[in-house]
């Protein structure tokens, strides 16, 4: 609507009264070019009309109707009747662009003009015409401008209105698309990784009965494995869960989130995992971590997972890494070192990524920055800084 909806709006009213009202005082003191000071009743009238003008400034129908009998009392009474004329065309500018019904604002107008024609009544036809050619600027004018005020606000409403709509259909078609693609995730998982993870856990589990006189180790590699397939599966079946219907769950934020005072319970379960594969693990884990939002502490956990699975990867299952994780200033200092020494071997803990890029992604989403590469000697090393939560991603 731009400065014309600016300067009329609604909030302004009285703004608008109380500068109307200091051009008609200035009108009264200085008075027309040539003309003499104004009568004690031209005083009074115009007073009433400041007045009720600024009293009545949040209810333009009523004003209207109590400046154009103030107008009518002025005709009769006094022969210079502006102030009175302008206070009524000024009322009637503002029920043009603030009244309900159009019906109002003609039934309006056509009152204002019957009584400025009143003035005209038993005179010359020159003066007739005259009143008549009058109107124009009395009631048209306002009329008119009051009408392309709300014209504009009109249009103005409908063009916000349709962008509201468009912005709306806009977000419902992404919030299809993305609805689709998570269940087209759901059925890839529930079809293909859960049927083979189901599977491998049914294998593992007949195995252990088949065979009763298994070496004690085997046998709990066998249980590892079992147990290890039976958590995956049950996280698979959650995960297709949430991917099918989203509104089960607080946000994206709890895709990937823990409860914060699970998450050392859960590192160690993931150090005892890595033991059991024959990793030596040694772990430095501050409790203050119990007390961290959500989504880093799952982040940590998978950092810790993916970690010591590439030690177990790379190094061997000989091989001595040492995990650190400490709290300083509300940020999360996060370290994962090895050895490099001994032999691959093929029983290796659940990891939680794809790799060290896998690992950077999730990192940099929360503000951080991961460092991965080779230390003094054989070794390796993988270290972050997870930012505190108003600095990373909330």
């Amino acid at each position: 609507m731009g400065w014309v909806g600016r300067l009329f709006d609604a909030r302004d009213s009285f703004a608008r009264m109380v500068l109307l009202d200091l051009a008609g005082l200035g009108y009264l003191i200085f008075g027309p070019l040539g003309g003499s000071r104004p009568p004690a009743t031209q005083w009074v009238l115009a007073v009433i009309a400041f007045s009720l003008g600024l009293v009545l400034h949040r209810r333009p129908l009523i004003n209207l109707v109590v400046q154009t009998a103030l107008l009518a009392v002025a005709i009769h009474l006094v022969d210079d009747t502006t102030i009175n004329q302008v206070g009524a065309s000024w009322a009637l500018l503002e029920l043009t662009m603030r009244a309900e019904a159009t019906r109002t604002i003609w039934l309006a107008a056509a009152g204002l003009a019957a009584v400025a024609l009143t003035d005209s009544i038993g005179e010359p036809l020159p003066r007739i015409l005259a009143g008549v050619v009058g109107l124009l600027l009395e009631v048209g004018v306002p009329l008119l401008l009051g009408l392309v005020v709300r014209t504009t606000r009109e249009l103005t409403t409908q063009a916000q209105q349709r962008a509201a709509e468009e912005q709306r259909r806009r977000e419902s078609e992404a919030r299809a698309a993305r609805a689709d693609e998570r269940s087209a995730i759901a059925r890839e998982l529930h079809d293909v990784v859960a049927h083979h993870v189901a599977s491998m856990v049914l294998r593992v589990g007949v195995a252990r009965h088949v065979f009763t006189d298994l070496d004690p180790r085997v046998g709990a590699v066998f249980d590892d494995v079992h147990g290890t397939g039976t958590a995956a599966l049950a996280d698979l079946r959650r995960l297709v869960a949430v991917l099918r219907d989203p509104d089960t769950v607080r946000g994206d934020a709890a895709l990937t989130a823990i409860e914060p005072a699970a998450l050392p319970a859960a590192l160690g379960a993931a150090v005892d995992r890595a033991r059991q594969a024959g990793i030596t693990v040694e772990a430095d884990i501050d409790p203050a971590i119990a007390s961290i939002d959500a989504v880093r502490g799952l982040a940590v956990l998978r950092l810790t997972q993916e970690s010591l699975t590439n030690v177990a990867k790379h190094a061997g299952p000989s091989a001595v890494a040492r995990l650190t994780v400490r709290m300083l200033d509300d940020a999360v200092h996060w370290e994962v070192v090895d050895d490099g020494r001994g032999p691959v071997s093929a029983a290796v803990p659940g990891g939680g990524g794809h790799g060290i890029p896998g690992m950077r992604e999730r990192v940099e989403v929360l503000g951080g920055r991961l460092t991965a590469g080779p230390i003094k000697g054989t070794g390796w090393q993988v270290r972050t800084v997870l930012p505190a939560a108003a600095e990373g991603v909330s």
